[in-house]
C-alpha cells in the first residue's frame, strides 16, 4: 500500500487560520491517504542487471576477445532498461503493459500478495505464453527480484525499477556525430568463422533512436533506444527475450559494436550505412531434398489426436503448415499474421496445421504449454508438438527438408499436397517489409486457391 502525506502549516493571520491552527495543535498534521490493489500506477523503468564477465559462446576458461570488451562510455553499467506501465481500472483492478518503442505487450498474469515471512508486498508478473516470470517485492516505489525463464536450469537475472523514471536509458543529451536513420548493412558475429548478414533500419529523432534488425530468419523486433555523441544504446524486453545493443559510431559512417542476449551470450558486430543492401530471398532459403517427393509427418495435438496431411479434413484443401516455438517472439507475430488472414478471408479451402518445436523434451510439459498458446491466443487450428526445438534435431523430425533454418517457417501446400513454396522466417510488423509482404501473401493465397 502507498501512503501520501501533506502537513498544512498555518499563520496567524487572522480567526480562521487562529482556529485552524488550534485544530493543527490537536491533531496534529492532516493526513491524506490513496491507495492502490498493486504498485502505484504510471510509469516504471526496470533494468535487469547483467554480468560484467561471463562465459559466451567461446570455450570455457578462455578469456574473452577483445572486441567483446569494448567501452561504450556506459550510461547503463552493464544493465539491460526497458519500461513498463501499471495501469488501473475503475475497479481498482490493474494490468501491466511492457514498452519496448511503440510496441506494448500486455502481462499475461499478475498476481500480488504479502511475503508472510517478510510481511513484504510481492508482485509476480507471469508471461505464460513465454514460460517465464518476473518476481519482486516492491515498497516506496522500488521493485526488487528476478527474472526467471522456467525452462532454463537455474536461469535468473536481477530485475530492479523505479517508480516515475520515464528515461530507457539516460537523459543526457549529447550531440549526436550523426543522424543514423536510414538502412545499415550489418555483419553479427563478425569475429568468428560464422557471421551471419542484417539490416538495420533506425528513426533517429534528436538523441531518441527506434528500429530493428532484420536477418534472414527474423527480426529483433521494437527496438528503443539512444544516440550520445558516438554511441548507440538500443534495447527490448519481451518475456522472452532480452537484447542490448551497443555501438560506437566513427565518421566514415560505421559502426562497432556488442550484442547481449539475456546473461548467456554475448558477439561483436558492425555495419556501414548502404540504403541498396538486402538479403537473400526467404523463399530460396528451405527446399524439398533430392528423392524426397512430399511432405509427410504425424504429431499429436492439444487434444492428443495425431495429426498428419493424411486426414480426412484437409483433403482437397490448401494448407500452411507453419513451423513454430510458442518461446519465439517472431513466431508469435506470424501466429497473428496468420488469424488475422482467416479472420478477413474465412475460408473452408484454407488450413493451417501448426508444428510446435518446445523448449521441453517431456511431452507432456510441451503440450500443457502448446494448449495455453492456443487458448490464449485462440488458435482456431491444429497444433502438434514435433520435438525438441534444437534445429538440429527438429530436422530428423522432417527428413525431408535440407533444414530447418528459422523458428518460424511456412510451408504452403496445394489442393494435392504438392509443395508450392517454403517461406524461411518472418518480416514482423516492426518491420518496414510487412507491409508488403502482407499484400503479396494475399495475392498468392488467392492464386493458390483458384489452382
Amino acid at each position: 500500500m502507498f501512503y501520501f502525506k501533506k502537513e498544512i502549516h498555518m499563520k496567524k493571520t487572522g480567526f480562521f487560520l487562529l482556529m485552524a491552527i488550534s485544530i493543527l495543535l490537536l491533531q496534529g498534521c492532516i493526513e491524506v491517504k490513496q491507495s492502490f490493489s498493486g504498485p502505484a500506477p504510471g510509469i516504471w523503468r526496470a533494468v535487469l542487471q547483467l554480468e560484467p564477465d561471463f562465459i559466451t559462446n567461446n570455450k570455457k576458461g578462455e578469456p574473452l576477445p577483445e572486441k567483446l570488451n569494448m567501452k561504450f562510455k556506459d550510461i547503463n553499467e552493464n544493465q539491460l532498461p526497458f519500461l513498463f506501465d501499471v495501469i488501473y481500472d475503475d475497479q481498482g483492478g490493474f494490468e501491466i503493459e511492457i514498452i519496448n518503442g511503440t510496441e506494448r505487450i500486455k502481462v499475461d498474469e499478475v498476481r500480488v500478495g504479502v511475503d508472510r515471512t517478510t510481511a513484504r508486498d510481492t508482485i509476480d508478473m507471469d508471461f505464460t505464453i513465454y514460460d517465464s516470470t518476473i518476481k519482486a517485492v516492491y515498497r516506496s516505489g522500488i521493485m526488487e527480484g528476478q527474472w526467471i525463464v522456467h525452462s532454463k536450469k537455474d536461469y535468473s537475472i536481477p530485475f530492479v525499477a523505479k517508480y516515475g523514471k520515464s528515461e530507457r536509458f539516460t537523459l543526457q543529451k549529447e550531440q549526436p556525430i550523426m543522424d543514423v536513420s536510414g538502412k545499415w548493412k550489418v555483419t553479427f558475429d563478425a569475429d568468428t568463422e560464422d557471421p551471419y548478414p542484417a539490416i538495420g533500419a533506425f528513426k533517429q529523432e534528436g538523441n531518441h533512436v527506434s528500429g530493428t534488425f532484420i536477418t534472414e530468419t527474423g527480426d529483433y523486433r521494437f527496438l528503443d533506444g539512444t544516440i550520445q555523441d558516438n554511441r548507440l544504446y538500443l534495447s527490448c524486453f519481451d518475456g522472452s527475450h532480452a537484447f542490448l545493443f551497443e555501438a560506437q559510431i566513427n565518421d566514415k559512417q560505421e559502426m562497432k559494436g556488442q550484442f547481449r542476449s539475456g546473461k548467456h551470450y554475448k558477439s561483436y558486430w558492425e555495419a556501414v550505412k548502404d540504403e541498396d543492401f538486402s538479403l537473400r530471398d526467404p523463399d530460396s532459403l528451405t527446399y524439398m531434398k533430392e528423392g524426397y517427393g512430399e511432405l509427410a509427418f504425424e504429431f499429436k495435438n492439444t487434444k492428443g489426436e495425431m495429426i498428419s496431411l493424411d486426414n480426412e479434413k484437409f483433403n482437397n484443401k490448401v494448407k500452411i503448415v507453419q513451423i513454430l516455438g510458442t518461446w519465439c517472439p517472431n513466431c508469435r507475430d506470424e501466429t497473428e499474421f496468420l488469424m488475422d488472414y482467416l479472420k478477413k478471408n474465412p475460408s473452408d479451402e484454407v488450413q493451417i496445421i501448426a508444428l510446435a518445436f518446445e523448449k521441453y523434451r517431456d511431452e507432456d510439459k510441451a503440450l500443457k504449454i502448446l494448449k495455453t498458446y492456443k487458448e490464449k491466443f485462440n488458435i482456431p487450428y491444429d497444433l502438434c508438438y514435433a520435438g525438441y526445438y534444437n534445429k538440429k534435431e527438429a530436422a530428423k523430425a522432417l527428413p525431408m527438408l535440407n533444414a530447418i533454418i528459422s523458428y518460424p517457417t511456412m510451408i504452403f501446400l496445394d489442393k494435392t499436397n504438392n509443395i508450392k513454396r517454403i517461406h524461411t522466417g518472418f518480416s514482423g510488423p516492426a518491420t518496414s517489409e510487412f507491409k508488403e509482404f502482407s499484400k503479396e501473401f494475399k495475392s498468392y493465397m488467392d492464386n493458390l486457391l483458384k489452382d
